[in-house]
């Protein structure tokens, strides 16, 4: 018996050990093709997707999902014994075992309501969470200025509905679950005692022979109980698989365009040839023209809602235009592979996403390509090193939360410094400078200045700053560019400027 104790142990250890490892892979594996797919889909359908659902989808769906996994491999497990049971008392009684089979199938389908019950609060649960993580990382981005006018509460006050849904739910799903467990005992004590009763008294069988049927159908009865509740577990979960693989599926189908075979130079320059681009019946740009010459600094200005992110989207090829064409060397974009060209680009945009580390992994975010001297010359070309090596820490220094501990000008600086640290050949500035100071700004500008000549520089701005170093300006409005590029006086004063991007517009 102790043998037999202990081999089922070390059997049983074995078994979960695979069920367990096997369901953090199945997890694993889900969470990363989901973000292989979501990485690797097209800005455009990039930008509908709420980052509370893709949160969402990669925690609390894949985790639901992966606990579905389990239970099924339960349920397949007691499936198993079930049978063998069966099979055991076949052996012993043919009709009584039928009977019970009979009976089991019975006692199923009606505990079957149970188990719909629980799949339609898997349901809700899964929408209302989709819902309420939307909502909140929404809300959350937007906490400061809340608080600020101590307005937070009224964030629990937007979530409060989705809230009380998802509590609904979760009260039917134990609901169900225990009333699964209490109408199957109730129902299976009916069937055994009823069983016991025709046995003894109709079919005068011997009591001793009664007795090991009781016990071999009542445990076959009680394993199929069991696949019944993990099926019920796997219920829950299943809307929460098929919400993930509903997105994994949109992500791929929304795959980015790999572009062709030829590596990008930008020896000569880019060039916009009548570009226009519609969203659906909106018309955002039309026929634009535009001339970029290499190793130039380049300010496209105008108002907000003229165009010129979009200038830049189109030059990164995180969208395609609807007409015309994009070259950099001659060649169209879509002839160059993207993906280097790409590389080739460093990116400052207009927030200055920070994360809650050091300097030396906001600026690498953890590649290991690059090591401490990388480090520093994007540091110093950046115009960081002098207040970076003013910390005790140096490189080490923490940032805070969206690096909330450093100034707003220092903060665009490690921003220029990450996009620096890959020696990029075009930098793009998105509004980088919109939320510094005049000091802030031109501390931006300093660094600009000393970078000019050496690679091409894309800055986009609606203060006239950036445009009084520009070897060129372009003012934007309505969706066209200023031609030809009118060359900025440096020398006077901002009204002169106005009046040349004017002219130029």
């Amino acid at each position: 018996m102790l043998l037999g104790i202990t081999l089922k142990s070390l059997l049983l250890l074995y078994a979960n050990r695979l069920v367990g490892y096997t369901s953090a892979r199945f997890a694993t594996d889900l969470r990363m093709n989901l973000l292989r797919c979501v990485l690797g889909s097209r800005w455009e359908y990039f930008l509908h997707q709420p980052l509370g659902n893709l949160c969402n989808a990669l925690s609390n769906e894949t985790q639901r999902s992966a606990a579905a996994f389990v239970n099924g491999i339960n349920a397949a497990t007691f499936l198993v014994q079930a049978l063998i049971y069966a099979a055991v008392a076949l052996a012993i009684s043919w009709k009584a075992t039928l009977a019970c089979l009979a009976l089991g199938v019975i006692i199923i389908g009606l505990s079957g309501t149970l188990v719909h019950m629980a799949r339609r609060a898997g349901r809700t649960q899964t929408r209302y969470l989709r819902s309420l993580s939307a909502r909140l990382a929404d809300a959350l981005q937007s906490l400061k200025s809340l608080k600020s006018m101590s307005k937070e509460h009224l964030v629990s006050a937007v979530l409060a509905s989705d809230t009380a849904r998802l509590d609904t739910a979760l009260r039917q799903q134990i609901f169900s679950a225990a009333a699964l467990v209490a109408a199957q005992e109730q129902m299976f004590a009916i069937a055994i005692t009823g069983g016991m009763f025709i046995a003894l008294v109709w079919f005068d069988m011997p009591v001793a022979t009664v007795m090991v049927l009781v016990l071999i159908l009542g445990r076959m009865l009680a394993q199929f109980g069991k696949v019944q509740k993990e099926y019920q577990k796997v219920a829950v979960g299943e809307s929460a698989w098929l919400a993930l693989e509903k997105t994994i599926a949109q992500a791929r189908m929304a795959r980015d365009t790999q572009g062709g075979q030829l590596l990008p130079s930008l020896d000569e320059g880019i060039r916009l040839e009548s570009v226009c681009l519609r969203r659906g019946a909106m018309p955002v740009l039309e026929n634009l023209d535009l001339e970029i010459p290499a190793c130039a600094l380049v300010t496209l200005m105008g108002a907000s809602g003229c165009g010129k992110t979009t200038i830049l989207d189109l030059i990164t090829g995180l969208v395609e235009p609807s007409a015309g064409r994009v070259l950099v060397d001659g060649v169209p974009l879509e002839q160059l592979d993207i993906g280097a060209w790409r590389r080739s680009i460093g990116y400052v945009a207009q927030e200055t996403v920070l994360l809650h580390d050091t300097i030396l992994n906001n600026i690498t975010l953890g590649d290991p390509q690059f090591d401490a001297g990388d480090v520093e010359y994007a540091l110093q070309i950046a115009g960081a090193g002098e207040f970076v090596a003013a910390f005790p820490e140096g490189v080490h220094h923490v940032v805070g939360e969206r690096g909330g501990m450093l100034s707003g000008g220092q903060r665009q600086r490690l921003m220029i410094a990450r996009a620096m640290l890959h020696r990029p050949r075009l930098l793009i500035l998105d509004e980088a400078t919109s939320a510094l100071d005049q000091e802030g700004e031109a501390a931006i500008c300093d660094t600009l200045r000393g970078l000019r000549g050496q690679l091409t520089i894309i800055a986009v701005s609606h203060r006239d700053a950036l445009a009084g170093i520009a070897d060129h300006v372009y003012h934007v409005d309505q969706g066209r560019a200023g031609a030809p590029a009118v060359p900025w006086p440096q020398s006077n004063h901002v009204e002169n400027a106005r009046f040349s991007l004017a002219r130029a517009g």
